[in-house]
C-alpha cells in the first residue's frame, strides 16, 4: 500500500487504485497513526485529535467503531492491531509519502553540504567562508551564510571556479545529485500537507511547519545546483512567483537576481536587488545578508556583454558541455516607436513553441472550424483574437493546440506558446512584464534590449510582430489585464487566449466557452484513451453511464481512460460503481498527476471571502438550480442578525461564475457541474462541519417554506387563507400578485421538491414546507409532485408520531388523489384524516372532510352513504357559520342530486352560485357555474350549457394561469357542448388546447378526458383509425380510475366491460 499526506490524504492500494477514505473523522484517525507509522498512539491522544478538548461521553466507543471501519479500508491483516495503551499501524519502508520525501531531503543535504564544501575548497585559501548548518527544520542552511550564485559564500569569483559551471574541483557530482534528490522529493509533494486534517482557525501543526520549510530549503538547493552547473535559463519564472509568495526570503530573491543576471537581464537584476532592500529596509530597518550583497556585487562588478555568457575568467572560458548556447548579436536594429532598439530577427530561427498537439482529440468540430475561421480572418487593421473559456479540465488548452497545429502553415514565421499560470498550483500568474520579457526573448531579442518598463516592452513587442504572421498561444491567463499588453497590433498575426473566465474586459475577442463534451463525443473519448476501442465485453451502456459519472468534462474522462488503461480487469461498469458514490467521486477521479480536485482546488484558493463562502453554501444544499435570493439567505448567520445584503451575494455568484465555478443559465439563476457540485459538498463538510451544513439546509426550507406561504397568501383568496395557509416559517417580502407568485413556483419547482422530499424525515420545517406549497401546485396541477411530497411528509410525520402534520398529509394526499380519478383509494384517506381532525378537535376541518367524503361516495355512486355526509356537514358548517362551505355543500349536493333529478340539482347550483356572488369568491362562482354547464348537458340543453362553461373561463381567466382542476373540468365540458352542437372545429381547438395543458402538467386523467372527446371528434370527420388510436391512448391514462367514461371506452374498443 501506499499513503500520502504531502497534500490531502490519500490511500493506494498495492494495484495503485485509490482507495476512499470515508469521513472526516476516519482521515484524521488515519492521519494520525500515520504521523506516529510503527509506533503505539495511545487512545487518548487520538481521542485528543479527533474531538479535541471536548470529547462526547461515547469518544471510546466512536473511536472502537472508526478503528473497525479503518481496519475495513485497509483491509490486511494486522496492519492495525491494538496494542496497550493505544493502537499502532504498520507501515513498511517505502509506504509513506513524507518517509520517502524525508530520505530524498538527507541525501540533497548531504550531497549540498559536500558541493558546498568542495566549492569553498576549490576556492583556494582566503577565498570562502565556510557554511554554517542551521538547526532549521530539515537541516536548514541559513541564508546569511549560504551560497552566494555560485555556491561558494562571500568571495568573488576566481578561475579555480570553473565559471560558476561546477567544474571538476567543484563537486559537479554533487550538484547533479543534489538537482536529482530534490527533484525526486519535489515531485511527492501535491499541495499542502496534511491538508484537510486539522482546522487552520486552531493553527498549522508543528509537522506541517517543518515539512513546508523542508519544501522551501529543497528549492533553494535546487536552485543554487542549477546555478552551479550553469543551467538557469527557464529559472526566472519560476523564482518570480517565489519571490512574491514568500517577499521577505532572501534566497530566493539571491538566486532570481544571479538567474536574471548569468542570463543577461543585468538591469532586472539590480532591479530586483533594489525592491528587496526597500522592502527590508522599510518594513524591518535592516540590510540585505551577506549572500544577497555578494550576489549584488557579482552583478556590478561582471557586466554582461553582447554575444558573451555569463563572465567569465580566461582560463575557463570554455562553456561546459552542459551550458547553453548563446545567442549571435543581432545584425541590424531598428528603432521602436517608444524609442527601444528593435533587432532584426532574421538571424534568429522562427519560433516553434507550441506543445505536442493533444492525443485522441476527440469531438468539438464545429468549435474548431469556427475559431480556425476567427483566427485566419483577421480584421483590416488589428490581428484575429480568440479567447477560449471555461471550467477547469473542459478542454481548453487542448481546443487550442489542436487547432493551432492546423494553422502552422497559415502563419509561417512561427507559433510562440506562453503558460500564463493563471490557475496553476502553487504558482503565481505571471505579470505583464515577465511575459513581454519572455515573448521578446524568444523572438530573438537579445535580453539586454528588452526595455524595463512594461510599456516600452509592450511597444517593441507590437514592433517585432508587426510585419509577421505569427500565432500566439497564451495560456490559462487569469484576467484581461494579464494579456491586453501582450497582444501585437499588425493584421498578420492571430492570438489564442485560454482562461476560465471570458475576459470580457478584453474588447475585440471573439469569445468561445468550452461546455462538457456530448455522450456520444465522451464515450468515444473514454474508448480512444482507454484503448478499448471494441465494444466487446465493455458495453456502450457502461461507457455512456461513465461518461455521465465523469460530468463529460475531459479531464476526469482522461483520468478515468487511464486508470482503465493502467488496469485491464478494472471495467468501465466496476469504474462507474466506485464513481456513483458521491461523497468518494472526486478521489476516484485523481491519477498520477492529474487531478478533478486539484484543478477546481486552484480557482477555490483564489476566492474572496464572499465568494467562497457562497460556494461553500451552494455545496450544502444540492438542489438543482441556485436563485440569488436563496444564496443571500444561505449567506447570512445563524438567523440573529440581519441578513445578508442580495447585491453582495450576487456580487460573490458573479465571481464563481468568471472563473467557470458557476453557469449562469438565467438572470440571476445558477448552476454548477456536477463535479463542482461533489467538491462544493466537499468544502461544505470540511469547514462547516455537519452542524454547520445542516444549519444552511435549515435556511434554505425556511426560504422555501416561507416563499411557498406567500405565493399561497397571494393565490388563495383572504379568507380561506387560516385553512390553506400554513403559519409564517420565515421572513421573505409578499408577492406583489398572482402572476409573480405563480412565476415563483414555476422557477423554483425542482429545488422545492427536491430539498422537501430529502429532508422530510430529518426536518419538521420541511413538512411545513410541503404544506405551504400545495396552494401552488394545486392552482398549477401539479399533481405528480402533490403525490410525491405528501407521501414524504406522511411518512414523516408517522415516524415523528407528529398527528396534526399526518392529519394534514392525509387530507392534501386525498385531494391528490381525487383528482387523479382515484376515488377509493382517495376516500379511505379522507376517513382516516377525519378521524385524526375529530381527535385533535379541529371542528372546520372535521367539516370539510365530510363535505368531501360525501363528494368521493357520490363518484363511486354510493349516493344514500354520500347524502348523510353532505347533510352532517352542512349542520357543521352551518354550526360554525362557515358560509363558504355552506356553499361548497349546495354544490355537492346537486352534483348528488343530478342523478336523479338535472333540475333540482339545477336549483342547488343557483344557490351555490348565489353564495359564492355574496361572498365575491370566484371559485364558488366558477364551480357553481360548470357544475349548472354539465346538467345542461345531462338535460340535453348544449347551447345553454355552453353559457355557463364560457363564464366558467370569463371567471378564472383563459390563460394557463388559472387554477387548473377548475379550467380543466370547464374546458372538457366545453368541448362536449360544441360538439352537440356541431361546432367540431372550435371544439377540436378547444381540446387540443386542454390536452397539450394537460401532458404538459403530467395530469394522465385530464389528458384521458381529453383524449376520448378527441377520438370521437376524429370519428365524426370519419377519421376511424386515428379515432381508434386516441381512445386506445385514453384507455391506457384512466385504467385503474373511476372515471365515467370508461364503459364508453371499452364499447368504443370493442372490449368487453
Amino acid at each position: 500500500m501506499r499513503f500520502g499526506l504531502l497534500g490531502p490524504l490519500t490511500v493506494h492500494d498495492a494495484a495503485g487504485e485509490i482507495r476512499t477514505t470515508g469521513s472526516a473523522k476516519l482521515r484524521v484517525l488515519l492521519g494520525t497513526l500515520l504521523l506516529r507509522a510503527n509506533r503505539v498512539v495511545p487512545t487518548d491522544a487520538l481521542i485528543d485529535a479527533l474531538w479535541g478538548d471536548d470529547p462526547p461521553a461515547s469518544a471510546r466507543a466512536s473511536l472502537h467503531n472508526h478503528v473497525a471501519r479503518l481496519r475495513r479500508l485497509l483491509a490486511e491483516e494486522d496492519r492495525l492491531r491494538a496494542v496497550a495503551p493505544g493502537y499502532v499501524l504498520r507501515v513498511e519502508p517505502g509506504e509513506l509519502d513524507v518517509d520517502t520525501f524525508e530520505r530524498h531531503i538527507g541525501t540533497a543535504r548531504a550531497a549540498y553540504i559536500r558541493a558546498v564544501t568542495r566549492t569553498t575548497s576549490a576556492a583556494g585559501p582566503g577565498g570562502a567562508v565556510a557554511p554554517k548548518e542551521g538547526r532549521g527544520p530539515g537541516g536548514q542552511l541559513r541564508d546569511r551564510t549560504a551560497p552566494a550564485g555560485d555556491g561558494t559564500p562571500g568571495r568573488p569569483r576566481s578561475e579555480s571556479d570553473g565559471g560558476g559551471r561546477g567544474g571538476p574541483d567543484g563537486g559537479h557530482e554533487d550538484w547533479e545529485t543534489v538537482v536529482d534528490s530534490s527533484r525526486a522529493a519535489l515531485d511527492l509533494w501535491r499541495g499542502d500537507p496534511l491538508s484537510g486534517l486539522y482546522a487552520p482557525e486552531d493553527g498549522t501543526p508543528a509537522t506541517v511547519r517543518r515539512l513546508r520549510e523542508s519544501w522551501l530549503l529543497l528549492l533553494e538547493w535546487r536552485y543554487d545546483a542549477f546555478l552551479q552547473l550553469g543551467r538557469p535559463d527557464g529559472l526566472g519564472p519560476e523564482l518570480a512567483a517565489l519571490t512574491g509568495q514568500y517577499p521577505l526570503r532572501e534566497a530566493f530573491h539571491r538566486q532570481l537576481m544571479l538567474v536574471l543576471h548569468r542570463t543577461g537581464r543585468q538591469a532586472e537584476a539590480l532591479a530586483a536587488y533594489r525592491s528587496l532592500r526597500r522592502r527590508l529596509v522599510e518594513e524591518l530597518g535592516i540590510e540585505p545578508g551577506p549572500a544577497v550583497q555578494q550576489a549584488h556585487r557579482e552583478i556590478l562588478q561582471d557586466p554582461w556583454t553582447p554575444g558573451g555568457g555569463p563572465p567569465v575568467p580566461p582560463a575557463a572560458a570554455a562553456p561546459s558541455a552542459g551550458a547553453p548556447p548563446v545567442a549571435d548579436p543581432p545584425s541590424a536594429a531598428g528603432s521602436s516607436p517608444s524609442g527601444e532598439p528593435v533587432p532584426s530577427t532574421g538571424s534568429s530561427p522562427r519560433p516553434a513553441q507550441l506543445p505536442p498537439a493533444p492525443a485522441h482529440f476527440t469531438g468539438r468540430r464545429a468549435l474548431a472550424e469556427d475559431l480556425r475561421a476567427v483566427l485566419t480572418r483577421p480584421g483590416p487593421d488589428r490581428p484575429a483574437v480568440a479567447v477560449l473559456s471555461g471550467m477547469a479540465g473542459v478542454g481548453k488548452s487542448a481546443l487550442a493546440l489542436h487547432v493551432a497545429h492546423g494553422l502552422r502553415e497559415e502563419f509561417p514565421d512561427g507559433q510562440l506558446h506562453l503558460h500564463l499560470h493563471g490557475a496553476t498550483p502553487g504558482m503565481t500568474p505571471l505579470t505583464p512584464c515577465q511575459s513581454l520579457t519572455a515573448l521578446l526573448r524568444d523572438l530573438g531579442v537579445p535580453p539586454r534590449a528588452i526595455p524595463e518598463r512594461p510599456d516600452a516592452a509592450a511597444a517593441l513587442l507590437r514592433s517585432t510582430l508587426a510585419p509577421t504572421r505569427t500565432l500566439l498561444v497564451l495560456d490559462d491567463a487569469a484576467s484581461a489585464a494579464q494579456v491586453r499588453p501582450l497582444l501585437p497590433a499588425g493584421a498578420g498575426c492571430a492570438v489564442v487566449v485560454t482562461s476560465r473566465s471570458p475576459l470580457t474586459a478584453l474588447d475585440g475577442a471573439a469569445r468561445f466557452a468550452l461546455t462538457p463534451l456530448s455522450p456520444p463525443e465522451s464515450a468515444a473519448l473514454l474508448r480512444a484513451v482507454s484503448g478499448r476501442d471494441g465494444a466487446g465485453a465493455d458495453g456502450t451502456h457502461d461507457f455512456d453511464r461513465l461518461a455521465e459519472l465523469c460530468g463529460r468534462l475531459p479531464l476526469a474522462l482522461r483520468i478515468a481512460a487511464a486508470r482503465l488503461a493502467a488496469r485491464r480487469a478494472l471495467t468501465p461498469a466496476a469504474l462507474a460503481g466506485l464513481l456513483t458514490a458521491q461523497a468518494g467521486r472526486l478521489d476516484h477521479l485523481e491519477y498520477d498527476d492529474l487531478s478533478v480536485r486539484r484543478s477546481l482546488s486552484v480557482a477555490h484558493e483564489a476566492l474572496d471571502p464572499d465568494a467562497a463562502l457562497a460556494l461553500r453554501r451552494l455545496g450544502a444544499v444540492d438542489i438543482p438550480e441556485y436563485d440569488a435570493a436563496l444564496v443571500a439567505h444561505l449567506m447570512s448567520g445563524d438567523g440573529t442578525g440581519p441578513p445578508f445584503d442580495e447585491r453582495r451575494a450576487v456580487a460573490a455568484l458573479e465571481r464563481l461564475v468568471d472563473v467557470a465555478l458557476l453557469d449562469e443559465v438565467a438572470y440571476g439563476r445558477f448552476v454548477p457541474h456536477d463535479l463542482v457540485r461533489d467538491f462544493a459538498h466537499e468544502l461544505a463538510v470540511r469547514l462547516d462541519g455537519e452542524e454547520g451544513r445542516a444549519a444552511t439546509v435549515e435556511r434554505a426550507l425556511r426560504w422555501f417554506g416561507e416563499s411557498a406561504r406567500q405565493a399561497g397568501l397571494a393565490l388563495v383568496p383572504a379568507h380561506l387563507a387560516g385553512n390553506r395557509v400554513p403559519p409564517p416559517i420565515g421572513e421573505v417580502p409578499p408577492f406583489p400578485g398572482e402572476a409573480e407568485a405563480l412565476a415563483w413556483g414555476d422557477r423554483e419547482l425542482p429545488g422545492l421538491v427536491a430539498l422537501a422530499q430529502t429532508y422530510a424525515p430529518k426536518s419538521h420545517t420541511a413538512l411545513r414546507v410541503i404544506r405551504a406549497a400545495f396552494p401552488y401546485l394545486q392552482r398549477r396541477g401539479r399533481l405528480q409532485e402533490l403525490g410525491l411530497l405528501n407521501e414524504a411528509a406522511l411518512d414523516a410525520a408517522r415516524a415523528a408520531g407528529d398527528g396534526e402534520a399526518e392529519a394534514h398529509a392525509l387530507t392534501d394526499l386525498a385531494a391528490v388523489h381525487f383528482m387523479l380519478g382515484r376515488s377509493e383509494r382517495s376516500l379511505a384517506l379522507n376517513d382516516e384524516a377525519i378521524g385524526l381532525w375529530r381527535g385533535l378537535g379541529e371542528d372546520s376541518w372535521v367539516q370539510r372532510g365530510l363535505a368531501n367524503r360525501g363528494m368521493l361516495l357520490e363518484r363511486l355512486e354510493r349516493y344514500e352513504q354520500a347524502a348523510e355526509a353532505l347533510e352532517e356537514s352542512l349542520a357543521c358548517a352551518r354550526r360554525l357559520g362557515d358560509d363558504y362551505g355552506e356553499g361548497i355543500i349546495l354544490s355537492h349536493l346537486g352534483n348528488l342530486h343530478e342523478h336523479t333529478d338535472a333540475a333540482h340539482a339545477i336549483a342547488c347550483h343557483e344557490r351555490s352560485l348565489a353564495v359564492g356572488v355574496r361572498l365575491g369568491s370566484p371559485l364558488l362562482r366558477h364551480t357553481a357555474h360548470c357544475n349548472i354547464g354539465y346538467a345542461r348537458l345531462t338535460l340535453g340543453q348544449p347551447g345553454l350549457a355552453l353559457r355557463h362553461f364560457e363564464e366558467c373561463l370569463a371567471i378564472i381567466g383563459d390563460g394557463d394561469e388559472g387554477d387548473w382542476q377548475s379550467q380543466s373540468q370547464s374546458r372538457i365540458g366545453l368541448v362536449r357542448a360544441l360538439r352537440a352542437l356541431g361546432r367540431g372545429s372550435a371544439a377540436t381547438r378547444e381540446c387540443a388546447l386542454v390536452l397539450e395543458r394537460a401532458v404538459s402538467r403530467a395530469d394522465g386523467f385530464t389528458e384521458g378526458l381529453a383524449r376520448h372527446e378527441h377520438g370521437l371528434l376524429l370519428r365524426a370527420e370519419g377519421r376511424s383509425d386515428e379515432a381508434l388510436d386516441e381512445w386506445r391512448r385514453a384507455y391506457a391514462c384512466l385504467d385503474g380510475t373511476d372515471a365515467k367514461v370508461l364503459p364508453e371506452l371499452r364499447a368504443l374498443l370493442g372490449e368487453p366491460s
